[in-house]
């Protein structure tokens, strides 16, 4: 954001010091100065302001930073408005607000004479990026500037009715910015509004049918507060950002709009010749008021590392806008919205009186290393490992229905709850499948694909223990079994294996899995977990259209089971040799079974296969398996008459099923 120096020079009889300096001394206690750069006889500072110093967003802002840091004195402004006392405002305009702003505030101006504004304006806008544009949107950029509160003038007689309504746009309403860009407005962004249409954006840009001309006489001044939250989001659909959408985006003080306006009101007095209507058209049902703290010494020095004298505090808080009493009971003026607790206050002075001050000192503290927790090590392990394999982690209720217990087959292992949220949450979960399997039920529609899990806490027979459970959408049983495999290698788990030979799942209910899809997850022969599809049964009852491959772990044997040793295997130097070789097989047919006979075939000449096509010949029920066979030894390397022989026998064994086809060129 672009300050002039000569402008904050203006707010301080003493001398500043140099451009450069002043932005060292900013850096050092406040907002971080990007650089300065000379323009013309000014210099322009481009400071960082943090978004939630609003006030700062302002000349006069920066200036109280730098009367506080430096120990000078800000000027005292002399101007007060000299309002018409038989011109009331009231009789020329009315305001109606219907949501979207805590505070709208407008004053009439009349006998304006539009024109070119004075050079002094004109120089100060220009160093901080804005264009002139005449003397009465000159004054309202002018005031912004100095004070952080936007202001937008209308030409009240082009105002229908002379009735100023907030509220949110119709559907169908469009508008003619003062840029002459178009706007499709809707029920979710907020505009001024006469009796007939939108003459402009809430907090964002003026209407061009509204706007100021050569011909203007009488001037609607409006300065409002409107709500955060509906300016930014109104913003960013409009695709349209401004220096007023970019202040009321990070909330503005409710009290400054008055300041504001008699601000600009005085100044096209002066400089526009206009009369000021007497009285204040102001919409303010919920007043903002000053926040009380107690401060307290001991803490500030137990904060703070360093003991600051009663009296450096009282005059720092108070050069910052805050009024404090002998007692230390604070005031938070209502433009420091950043500032609500003891530690805010502690912080403004630390950073005021300077961190470079603080003397650099040790802690005394015994530091005992924290006691590992295996279980939550490999939780934390686990979840980015599944992460960067594409799956995102889900948290779900520990709570299921009746209905979902029914489904599901858990009616004698379910824990009843005696008194229940409601319905939905009658039973403690003895798995985390079916939530995995409704959070699928709720998405389908918004994602191609769905790769989920979760590692929590399921009740069975009413004992508790931590489980993993994860799904994919699609035909991707192995792909699910890839991933299990990678996970358990990461973990150092290299004695498993896929059972595929009459599955039976200790954790779940057999029925809701596919039988002829799926296999027993099994480490030195004891089953840890179970992969397989989800039945159509169940895929039916939850209305889901895709396929869906799941596994459900035992997470507390797994990390029981883990290490974080690897041992290191040397590499082959030799080369290998690579094979293909495609299958016929019906479709009924395990992966598993034709590897088996493969690795049997060619014993310890074989150093990996890999399955990398799947065809299906629908018509015919059976498909297709396509196979590399890198062969490789470790002590020297292999012959080709070797290789030519195994895969021989290779073919010869696959044969020996008659249901089975090595498929040949």
């Amino acid at each position: 954001m672009k300050f002039s120096f000569n402008w904050l020079q203006s707010f301080f009889d003493k001398k500043l010091p140099k451009p450069e300096k002043l932005a060292e001394i900013l850096t050092m206690h406040c907002f971080e100065v990007e650089k300065v750069e000379k323009i013309g006889k000014d210099f322009v500072l481009d400071i960082d302001v943090l978004p939630n110093r609003t006030d700062c967003y302002s000349h006069l802002g920066i200036a109280r930073e730098i009367s506080s840091i430096l120990g000078l004195k800000l000027k005292e402004e002399k101007w007060k408005i000299q309002e018409e006392k038989n011109l009331k405002a009231k009789d020329f305009a009315s305001i109606k607000v219907f949501s979207g702003c805590q505070r709208y505030t407008a004053r009439v101006i009349l006998d304006v004479k539009v024109g070119e504004s004075p050079q002094w304006i004109k120089e100060r806008l220009e160093a901080c990026g804005i264009k002139p544009i005449n003397n009465v949107v000159d004054i309202t950029n002018y005031v912004m500037l100095e004070l952080g509160q936007p202001l937008h003038a209308f030409d009240l007689e082009k105002i229908e009715g002379k009735k100023v309504i907030v509220r949110f746009a119709k559907k169908g309403e469009k508008i003619s910015t003062l840029d002459d860009e178009k706007y499709d407005l809707d029920k979710d962004i907020l505009v001024i509004a006469d009796q007939k249409r939108p003459i402009a954006i809430a907090g964002i840009k003026g209407g061009k049918e509204t706007g100021i001309s050569q011909n203007t006489k009488i001037v609607f001044l409006e300065s409002a507060n409107f709500d955060p939250v509906i300016i930014r989001r109104s913003s960013v659909k409009l695709d349209l950002k401004t220096d007023a959408s970019m202040r009321f985006s990070h909330g503005l003080d409710p009290n400054l709009t008055e300041i504001a306006i008699n601000r600009a009101a005085y100044l096209i007095s002066k400089i526009c010749g206009g009369k000021i209507a007497k009285g204040v058209l102001d919409y303010y049902p919920e007043k903002a008021l000053p926040k009380k703290i107690k401060l307290e010494i001991e803490k500030v020095e137990s904060l703070l590392g360093v003991k600051i004298p009663k009296s450096r505090i009282l005059k720092i808080l108070k050069n910052l806008g805050f009024k404090v009493n002998q007692k230390l009971e604070v005031e938070v003026p209502t433009f420091r919205r950043d500032v609500s607790i003891q530690e805010d206050l502690i912080e403004e002075i630390g950073r005021i009186y300077g961190y470079e001050k603080i003397q650099k000192q040790f802690p005394i503290s015994a530091l005992i290393p924290p006691k590992k927790n295996s279980e939550i090590f490999w939780e934390n392990f686990v979840k980015d490992v599944l992460v960067s394999l594409g799956f995102t982690e889900v948290y779900n209720y520990s709570f299921l229905s009746k209905e979902d217990i029914e489904n599901f087959g858990f009616k004698k292992e379910a824990t009843e709850i005696e008194n229940p949220a409601s319905a939905f949450y009658q039973f403690l979960r003895p798995s985390l499948i079916p939530g995995l399997i409704k959070n699928i039920q709720k998405n389908q529609a918004e994602f191609s694909e769905i790769k989920i899990f979760e590692i929590g806490k399921i009740f069975k027979n009413k004992k508790e223990k931590k489980a993993l459970a994860g799904v994919i959408t699609g035909e991707k049983f192995f792909e699910a079994k890839g991933v299990i495999d990678a996970l358990l290698k990461k973990m150092g788990i290299s004695n498993f294996y896929f059972d595929f030979y009459q599955p039976t799942p200790e954790e779940s209910k057999i029925s809701i899995w596919k039988i002829k899809k799926s296999a027993e997850i099994k480490i030195d022969g004891e089953e840890i977990g179970f992969l397989g599809e989800i039945s159509k049964r169940i895929l039916e009852k939850y209305k889901i259209k895709n396929n869906i491959v799941a596994f459900d772990i035992d997470f507390e044997k797994l990390a029981k089971l883990a290490t974080e040793e690897h041992e290191y295997e040397p590499f082959s130097v030799y080369p290998a040799i690579v094979r293909d070789i495609s299958v016929l097989v019906p479709k009924n047919v395990l992966v598993e079974e034709i590897m088996n006979v493969i690795e049997e075939a060619a014993g310890k000449l074989i150093r990996d296969i890999d399955l990398f096509d799947i065809y299906e010949e629908i018509e015919e029920e059976r498909k297709s398996l396509a196979f590399r066979i890198i062969f490789q030894l470790k002590e020297r390397a292999i012959l080709p008459e070797e290789v030519e022989k195994a895969f021989q026998k290779i073919i010869e064994n696959l044969e020996k099923n008659p249901n089975w086809e090595v498929r040949k060129k």
